[in-house]
């Protein structure tokens, strides 16, 4: 296993996710969900608030699904993406030994590993997360770990590392690099240090962005409409990548200011 300076071995990693249909909830919770669009005082403002409403589906973890995980030792440069497939094949599939991502490298390499479901996907992230000290992410304090921690628990999937929201003033074990780049949020919303999306700092730094293929956040929902999951696989492992290069930059240019 790889470590930096301290000791410590250190995962970086990004999830994507995708709203479950509207027949997980009874009439009830939909009631509840879709109150504000209801309150409207047309019929046009209505349907604009469900649409906007049906948007943020996608960014709750008790009405969306984890369907990919990237990750890449942030030591070795070895990775590993599991994602939903309905492609799924025992027979070719790829060994998924978490320990493979573990192994020191001089070559970054990345094993895809397609999953049957949520529930073996987010086994399998855990099996990994438990040989890690400490992680790296963009936004995973306000984001992928209550996601992950939620969407596990709603799953029963035994979660192996509890401590990751921890204490938001420190970097270990979970250095989120969105509240780093904000000096956590020092400035609010519009002063020097407002925060950026990770596309409009890997630019200002010369970072490739993971953008760049013309596929975002945004396209993942329509993309599993498809069956396009290794598209989606893809595009979170270039979110990784970046994040990984922005880490460098953190750590050789900002690592240390109070």
């Amino acid at each position: 296993m790889a470590y930096n300076a301290k000791g410590m071995a250190r995962l970086v990693f990004d999830i994507e996710t995708s709203a479950v249909g509207l027949e997980h909830f009874d009439e009830a919770q939909l009631e509840y969900l879709f109150r504000e669009a209801e309150r409207q005082p047309t019929e046009e403002d209505k349907a604009r608030k469900r649409a906007e409403i049906s948007q943020q589906f996608n960014l709750w973890p008790f009405t969306a699904q984890v369907v990919c995980i990237a990750m890449i030792n942030a030591d070795s440069g070895k990775g590993q993406v599991l994602y939903q497939s309905d492609d799924f094949d025992e027979e070719s599939l790829e060994s998924a030994d978490p320990d493979g991502l573990s192994e020191s490298s001089s070559a970054a390499t990345v094993e895809f590993a397609p999953q049957v479901d949520e529930v073996e996907l987010l086994t399998a992230f855990w099996d990994v997360a438990k040989r890690y000290d400490g992680i790296v992410t963009f936004n995973g304090r306000g984001f992928d770990v209550p996601f992950l921690y939620l969407r596990s628990a709603l799953l029963n999937v035994p979660i192996t590392r509890k401590d990751w929201l921890g204490y938001r003033y420190q970097t270990e074990p979970h250095c989120d690099l969105a509240e780093q780049f904000t000096f956590y949020s020092v400035s609010g919303r519009d002063g020097a240090a407002r925060r950026f999306n990770l596309d409009f700092y890997c630019k200002a730094f010369g970072i490739p962005s993971p953008k760049a293929m013309g596929v975002t956040g945004m396209d993942v929902a329509s993309l599993l409409a498809e069956g396009r999951h290794r598209d989606i696989a893809e595009y979170c492992l270039r979110d990784v990548v970046a994040t990984v290069e922005l880490h460098k930059v953190w750590e050789e240019r900002l690592k240390g200011i109070k």
